[in-house]
């Protein structure tokens, strides 16, 4: 059969863990398409700043030819210090270290990229194979293949496999699971925000925690890297996120889509009692950067099992969605990509027993990753996730 005549792998979302996986069938020439339902990559927020971890610095070069990962290496930032700084927000003094948590990666140097960066680097010769404004609602399998069908009712060209790569509203992880792929709403919330490098003068560099216990609703904390190199220049943006336990923090109207002022004024509403040392990350802030965030968890009791199906298969947040804490999602979902690569890149595209043989490998670390960023987010935010009762997303 000529390479024309080979039906394309679909991909649905295009995530990082969606791009990282068609880096890795783009280098293999295996077809593939994949399909996301914004416009482009600049519709929305891209989010807070991500730390890499070992496994996940590891995956990524797996998969990237030697060009691409050095300008994803050179495009890191690279903080110096292995762990937090915690720090009383109200009186600028630094709390005991109760859990030292190891953050450095490589180089004894703690490894962080900003998420649109990543995505874009992802996306390197892979943007004539994307599709935009299509939204993935479902599949149908056919006698040798399948389709992704769209919110709108139209059906996507037969693909020899779907990857469901579209996060936590995932409807393919839904169809697929028969609803046993869930993602829970833990309650807490967050904002992201951003403030020119000089307004973070005052901490230096390093890795922050700056917690704040006062409040009678509940604690609420911020994290922030700050990185040595841009601290003087004020064109360049350094991100914080800022969590707040079930209750203390709240969205006009429930509405966590908001961006903006709105965001922004309540961030500074929520931290106009801190140090001076910490309050120019809120008074000189890029209010249109501002953002509201749900903190949503899978199943803390592991990534479920579900009949395999040869033809389709999920990765990422649509299948292990975590908490903040740790700082593992992302690490995990590009090693989603990275093992789905290498086994279909062995196979030399589709083929019976793939999916099964990823779910199996990837059920163990992601099942392990979910109950350690669980764990951590009980004590940070105070969550607590029943599994017959908790809503769900």
């Amino acid at each position: 059969m000529s390479g024309a005549d080979v039906k394309p792998i679909l991909i649905s979302g295009g995530g990082l863990a969606s791009l990282l996986l068609a880096q890795s069938l783009r280098l293999a020439k295996i077809p593939f398409k994949i399909f996301e339902r914004d416009a482009s990559f600049a519709f929305r927020a891209q989010g807070y700043r991500l730390r890499l971890s070992t496994e996940g610095l590891d995956a990524i070069e797996s998969v990237l030819d030697a060009p691409t990962w050095q300008r994803f290496w050179d495009t890191c930032g690279k903080t110096g210090g292995v762990g937090f700084s915690t720090f009383n927000a109200l009186t600028g003094e630094q709390a005991e270290q109760i859990v030292p948590e190891a953050l450095a990666s490589r180089s004894n140097k703690v490894i962080g990229i900003a998420r649109g960066d990543m995505r874009n680097i992802f996306a390197s010769g892979c943007e004539d194979h994307i599709e935009w404004s299509k939204h993935v609602a479902g599949y149908e399998l056919t006698d040798d293949g399948v389709h992704a069908i769209f919110a709108d009712g139209t059906k996507s060209v037969e693909g020899s496999m779907l990857i469901g790569g579209e996060g936590i509203y995932s409807r393919v992880a839904r169809q697929l699971s028969g609803g046993k792929l869930k993602v829970y709403d833990t309650g807490a919330r967050g904002i992201h925000g951003q403030a020119p490098s000089t307004a973070f003068k005052g901490l230096g560099e390093g890795v922050f925690r700056l917690r704040d216990d006062s409040r009678a609703d509940g604690a609420i904390f911020i994290i922030t890297n700050v990185r040595p190199g841009d601290m003087d220049d004020p064109n360049v943006n350094f991100g914080w996120t800022m969590g707040g336990q079930p209750g203390v923090i709240r969205a006009p109207n429930n509405d966590y889509s908001i961006v903006g002022k709105k965001a922004a004024d309540l961030a500074k509403d929520l931290t106009k009692d801190w140090h001076p040392r910490f309050r120019p990350l809120f008074e000189e802030m890029d209010e249109s950067e501002a953002a509201f965030w749900k903190i949503t968890c899978s199943t803390p009791s592991g990534v479920p099992e579900w009949p395999s199906d040869p033809r389709v298969t999920v990765i990422g947040d649509a299948v292990h969605s975590m908490t903040p804490a740790g700082g593992i999602g992302a690490n995990t979902a590009v090693r989603d990509s990275a093992l789905l690569g290498r086994l279909l890149r062995e196979a030399g595209g589709y083929k019976p027993g793939v999916t099964a043989a990823y779910e199996k490998e990837m059920r163990v670390y992601a099942s392990a990753a979910v109950h350690l960023s669980y764990s951590t987010a009980v004590g940070q935010f105070g969550v607590e996730i029943d599994e017959k009762s908790s809503p769900v997303v």
